[in-house]
């Protein structure tokens, strides 16, 4: 039973791996024809590395029993013809999960320890260290192992409360409608496992969907990685509140700590208002059910402070079993398909369009830097077509002046050597400083003060001044980076003006890299971790692993978002040098050709009619070049064939 989400996603999956084959094939025309320079082979690996490594991530929210496990089935699974993810009454996430497909490994279910909350590490450190996780095979044809060796996510230890305060859970004793109820020898259940990693050569995972599932709010803030690392990067969020309760004070404590939608989030928020078939009743007319769910949908909205269109009303079980059952009218009345609908075209169809938007760009400058190269051999044959054509009649002492000339010409362009080489060594040098102010050394120095505020006992009270004057330090890193990376623009543009003049070289730099966007990027995750200083994390703060992990966490965030910055830098400089490479080896070319045909030319007279037939079918040959050129970079943002969307339902059940 086809569903809006997955046959978009399916479309995108085949649009990228039609992109791969063509770029392949492009590739090979490039290299047959020696047109595949240092400078082309690198935009080449870009834009095939920015395709395939393309990821999308639906992260999946509620507090527990809200149904999130039962939704991700009924979306992705339900093709199993059973539940993957353990979904019932109840607890039953216990851990975040990551379902995912990495090629090179094979299909597994990778377990990381609650015990590993003792230490200071940080999730990302974990996943460098295999032997730390506990791993299961997964059989990928057999549902019911699959769905056997899946179950141990919700398993759960019995610990004392100190012992999982420890750990970060259960730290405020002031709510008193959070705290667990002990057994009789006084423990409390905590999760058995911090983090499950589920390889699945799933067709929607191996199109670069990741699936995250989370816990209640106890488990999601004890884990600052995940609330300002893993949901801060989704590309989009899915909270789910029930149908009969409406929005719970902790569902809003969930939402308003980890959910809130300023700064433009609000656009990557969805909410299923789940579990609607408690509210079918067959002594109430189907409309009476259908107002009643309108009503709790307007009235989450309010709560939630968003569109009541951004509020889905769905039953997650019911549309499982319709799509199990190929139940066309129960599927309907669970609404699953408006929500899926909203999830394709709102949040994955926004990031699609962002994803094809740079790759356009990508392709047009891919064409641009070919195309440039067939401009200077094409300017190359017309100057060697008017100098034999000169030649028509003349005598051996004229074609020996011309050869003299051509000779004092190659030598004048060697002096450009040293002007390149001096080139080279100054950007090295810019390039190199740019890369130092965006190190790791660099951001830890910049959050010091903040680490020093959060390792000092007790309550953080400095803890929100420190941070500030932290990212005080890393505004001025930017703006001194923003100002050196305009300067490195600026030299070489001039640069290239200077030898196009002097030499005879068409260099053009590089549509230069929207440097801005990390002044965005680093304010953004300003923004998002100060709500983890205030007051209602205080007594979160006071423990001394939960301050450490979430320092790591910042750390590593703003790592990722600079060296993203410094690898810009990188790519831009190597393709301005690739280009000023081919461009000064073709020209070279051109010497050694003119050279050789002048004295080909002095041999046998005949030779000149010959050479000039011979530039004329090389001159063609160009034209048909360019023309192929565009046929196959138009084929590679060739859209996907269109699929017909389903038209939207009421969740109005069947009485």
């Amino acid at each position: 039973m086809a569903t809006p989400f997955n046959a978009q996603f399916d479309q995108h999956g085949r649009w990228r791996r039609n992109f791969a084959r063509r770029l392949q094939q492009l590739r090979e025309w490039l290299d047959s024809h020696e047109l595949l320079d240092a400078a082309v082979a690198e935009r080449l690996q870009r834009l095939q590395a920015q395709v395939q490594g393309d990821k999308v991530m639906v992260a999946f929210v509620a507090e527990f029993s809200r149904g999130k496990s039962e939704l991700i089935n009924a979306v992705f699974f339900a093709g199993y013809g059973r539940r993957l993810m353990p979904a019932g009454a109840g607890r039953t996430t216990m851990c975040p999960a990551e379902l995912a497909w990495e090629p090179e490994r094979a299909p597994s279910l990778r377990l990381l320890p609650v015990e590993t909350r003792a230490h200071a590490s940080s999730l990302a450190e974990w996943r460098l260290r295999p032997e730390a996780w506990q791993q299961l095979p997964l059989d990928v044809d057999d549902g019911a192992q699959l769905a056997a060796a899946l179950a141990r996510i919700a398993e759960v230890r019995r610990v004392p409360l100190a012992q999982a305060r420890a750990w970060g859970f259960w730290q405020d004793p002031a709510q008193d409608d959070a705290q667990p109820v002990a057994d009789a020898q006084g423990l409390v259940e905590v999760p058995a496992w911090r983090h499950a990693l589920i390889n699945l050569p799933h067709p929607l995972l191996q199109d670069g969907l990741v699936i995250l599932d989370t816990p209640g709010l106890n488990a999601i803030g004890a884990e600052p990685e995940l609330t300002v690392g893993l949901l801060a990067q989704a590309h989009a969020v899915v909270f789910l509140v029930a149908a009969d309760t409406g929005v719970t004070q902790s569902d809003l404590a969930v939402w308003r700590a980890h959910l809130h939608a300023g700064d433009g989030a609000a656009l990557s928020r969805l909410v299923v208002l789940n579990k609607i078939d408690t509210l079918w009743d067959r002594l109430s007319t189907g409309q009476q059910v259908h107002a009643q769910i309108q009503r709790q949908r307007r009235a989450a909205a309010e709560t939630l402070g968003l569109p009541p269109e951004r509020v889905l009303p769905v039953s997650a079980q019911k549309g499982l079993v319709a799509k199990i059952g190929a139940d066309a009218a129960l599927l309907r009345a669970s609404g699953l398909m408006p929500f899926e609908q909203a999830l394709s075209d709102g949040i994955m169809g926004q990031r699609q369009g962002v994803l094809r938007l740079a790759v356009e760009s990508g392709v047009a400058q891919l064409q641009a830097e070919v195309q440039r190269r067939l401009t200077i051999q094409r300017r190359d044959l017309d100057d060697q077509l008017a100098e034999l054509r000169s030649l028509r009649g003349k005598n051996a002492g004229v074609m020996a002046s011309m050869r003299a000339r051509i000779e004092q010409e190659q030598a004048e362009f060697d002096a450009s050597a040293a002007r390149i080489q001096a080139l080279r060594a100054v950007q090295a040098r810019m390039q190199q400083t740019l890369l130092q102010a965006a190190s790791g050394d660099a951001i830890e120095d910049g959050l010091a003060p903040l680490r020093a505020a959060l390792a000092r006992g007790g309550l953080k009270l400095g803890a929100r001044q420190a941070y500030a004057t932290a990212f005080e330090q890393l505004h001025g890193t930017v703006e001194r980076w923003l100002t050196e990376a305009g300067e490195l623009q600026q030299m070489v543009a001039a640069s290239f003006r200077a030898l196009n003049a002097e030499f005879g070289f068409s260099l053009q730099a590089s549509a230069a890299w929207n440097v801005q966007s990390l002044a965005r990027d680093v304010a953004q995750i300003e923004r998002g971790y100060l709500h983890y200083l205030g007051l209602g994390h205080a007594l979160r703060l006071a423990q001394a692993g939960h301050s450490q992990r979430l320092t790591r966490a910042l750390a590593e965030r703003l790592t990722a978002v600079f060296a993203s910055a410094g690898q810009e830098v990188t790519l831009w400089s190597h393709a301005a040098l690739a280009q000023l490479d081919a461009q000064w080896a073709e020209r070279k070319r051109s010497f050694t050709r003119r050279i050789e045909a002048v004295d080909r030319i002095q041999q046998a007279a005949s030779s000149l009619v010959e050479r000039i037939a011979e530039l004329d079918a090389a001159e063609r040959h160009l034209t048909a070049l360019q023309q192929q050129l565009a046929q196959l970079c138009a084929q590679l943002l060739a859209p996907p064939a269109p699929q017909p969307a389903p038209a939207a339902h009421d969740p109005t059940p069947v009485l």
